[in-house]
């Protein structure tokens, strides 16, 4: 638990303990390529996000290893969702998540979440974190799109897993504003729920004064997920105070949450894939910087808890 104290007490205001200088810079895996980007009419900027963020860490010149993802299969999409759905998604017959039937988000699809399946693969085999630059997940249910979110990469990567024999168990925990409604719904149809541990933040804090039993939670949670053979991490960026669909966690605290997740598992030893999940920011020109600099946060926090686990 040494890590989840030393951010409790920092988000407290006492002193960091047992702070360490990395003498070499990790590189990130960061498992994306150009066909993971569409560009949908929509207030959601997720299905862009992915080479906006790539371009500024790039710019940033955070030490990133660029790793071209594999796309999913149909019968990969199948184990999570009802196979008719998919492919009438996948055939622009069916809305997306954005709520229209573009092609060029349909093609997109199976390159988001085979960056989750193919970046969860990686760890598994080398151990450390990893890197999907994606959105669009956790609203996505057996037989529906919604919110933005048209096939749930979450639970396909850990019903591959599963089904590959790769794990035994995987933990979910999604950090994102919003409950994670759809991510619950096929693990109960398919009966996954003893397999997949689930935690979904924004189904219980939404306040500033629940912060401090924010960071209780996410530290019992986190002896959970460590149990597990891997964890999926929805970093979301609109739990942030002035996202105008979030609204109670300051920029520091966000920094704080994302340090406790990866420096926690890092202790522990477990494998984590994390992805990027909501931020509602914009400027009146369409530039989304304050979601890009709470995501550069979170590479940053993932690069630190690399330097000391390495």
């Amino acid at each position: 638990m040494e890590a989840a104290d030393s951010c409790i007490d920092r988000l407290r205001g006492e002193p960091h303990r047992g702070a360490m200088n990395a003498p070499s810079t990790p590189r990130l895996p960061v498992f994306y390529r150009p066909e993971m980007v569409a560009r949908p009419r929509s207030y959601s900027p997720s299905a862009e996000k992915p080479a906006r963020v790539v371009d500024d860490w790039l710019a940033l010149g955070l030490p990133i290893e660029l790793i071209a993802p594999e796309p999913v299969s149909e019968a990969e999409l199948g184990r999570a969702h009802d196979p008719d759905f998919v492919r009438a998604v996948l055939a622009s017959k069916r809305d997306n998540g954005f709520g229209d039937r573009s092609p060029e988000v349909a093609a997109s699809l199976p390159y988001t979440t085979g960056a989750m399946l193919s970046a969860a693969r990686w760890v598994l085999e080398r151990g450390g974190i990893a890197c999907a630059p994606c959105s669009g997940f956790h609203h996505a249910g057996y037989a529906r799109a919604a919110g933005y979110c048209t096939f749930n990469g979450l639970v396909v990567t850990a019903l591959a897993l599963l089904s590959e024999e790769r794990v035994r168990r995987v933990a979910i925990l999604d950090c994102d504003q919003h409950h994670g409604d759809g991510t619950e719904e096929p693990l109960r149809r398919l009966e996954r729920r003893a397999s997949v541990h689930h935690f979904s933040a924004g189904e219980s804090f939404h306040a500033r004064a629940q912060v401090p039993a924010f960071f209780e939670r996410l530290a019992r949670e986190l002896d959970e997920a460590a149990a597990c053979d891997l964890v999926l991490y929805q970093a979301g960026a609109d739990p942030h105070v002035d996202d105008p669909l979030g609204g109670w966690l300051t920029t520091d605290e966000l920094r704080l949450r994302d340090e406790l997740v990866f420096d926690t598992l890092a202790a522990r030893g477990v494998p984590v894939v994390w992805n990027l999940a909501g931020g509602y920011q914009r400027e009146p020109d369409g530039s989304i910087p304050e979601v890009l600099r709470i995501h550069a946060n979170t590479a940053r926090a993932s690069l630190r808890a690399l330097s000391r686990r390495g």
